[in-house]
């Protein structure tokens, strides 16, 4: 025996409540004749009558009662998940699952949160703090939705190069200053060129900008001493005020600290931007959730593009 569907379902409620054939069909917004035909389909279907026809009027078999019976329950459970749903496209009510690097943690994150507290209360946001190779790991892998990502250009190691089945929304480009001690021969000069400073003893940050350092200095043909790595900015900024070494920093991962006494920060001629972005599979801009967290990006970062 087929199971159930929920049109007939909804008919044998109808004739139960109103009594006949005729006035479930009026109640439902069906004719006469399309009702009683469908009905006969069901009950041949089921393998058994779920009405007795009497004059004009009928009656609910057996069947016909267990149906009956059981048709507020499911017609409930499904009004409930239609209305869940409505208020899932209409308020993107739901979980959005975030990966950032961490100079946007302390940035456009928080901004982020609090704007989507305010403009889409029933949206949860879970926010991980992971460099772009490792949040578009776990993009790939489904562990999130949107992966906030940044990108040098003309870098050999692009984690970005190798993505398959996903959108990108640029977000603005993130201008990279170097960072010198007081008493260095360039710290008056309002930008330097990497090219003037091979000479000195070098900190480097993480790999993605380790890797975009060395590409740029080599494609000037100036080779770096890297004498210490860390990518902790706190750090970078305490190991150059020691005098131990020059720096590149992000302007977002300076902004949020105060230069420490005895350092300077300074354009890099020519200029070395970073593009940042948010990544996500091809598609998922059209779940409502997703798309009010992607929204939200652009309208916090909006002052950052002009």
């Amino acid at each position: 025996m087929n199971g159930l569907d929920l049109h007939t379902v909804r008919i044998v409620q109808a004739i139960a409540e109103h009594g006949s054939i005729t006035a479930a069909a009026e109640a439902l917004g069906y004719s006469q004749p399309a009702l009683s035909q469908h009905l006969r389909r069901a009950e041949a279907r089921l393998g058994a009558p779920l009405v007795l026809r009497s004059g004009r009027g009928v009656r609910l078999t057996d069947p016909g009662r267990v149906v009956a019976r059981h048709s507020g329950p499911i017609l409930a459970a499904l009004a409930a998940a239609d209305d869940e749903l409505l208020r899932l496209v209409e308020h993107a009510a739901g979980t959005v699952r975030v990966a950032a690097f961490p100079s946007a943690s302390s940035t456009v994150v928080p901004k982020l949160i609090a704007d989507l507290a305010r403009t889409d209360p029933d949206l949860r946001l879970v926010y991980t703090e992971a460099e772009p190779p490792e949040a578009l790991t776990m993009l790939a892998e489904g562990s999130v939705d949107i992966a906030v990502t940044f990108s040098y250009p003309g870098d050999p190691a692009d984690p970005h190069d190798d993505l398959v089945g996903t959108s990108t929304l640029r977000l603005f480009d993130d201008p990279v200053a170097v960072i010198l001690p007081d008493g260095h021969p360039l710290a008056g000069m309002p930008a330097v060129g990497l090219d003037q400073l091979g000479a000195d003893a070098w900190i480097a940050g993480c790999p993605l900008c380790r890797g975009h350092l060395l590409a740029a200095c080599g494609a000037l043909g100036v080779r770096l001493r890297i004498a210490h790595a860390t990518d902790n900015s706190v750090a970078v900024l305490g190991l150059v005020a020691a005098g131990v070494g020059v720096a590149l920093q992000p302007r977002l991962a300076l902004e949020p600290l105060e230069l420490p006494s005895g350092t300077s920060a300074h354009d890099v001629a020519p200029a070395s931007d970073r593009s940042v972005r948010a990544v996500h599979v091809r598609g998922a801009e059209s779940v409502p959730t997703v798309a009010a967290v992607l929204r939200a990006l652009r309208e916090v970062t909006a002052a950052r593009r002009a």
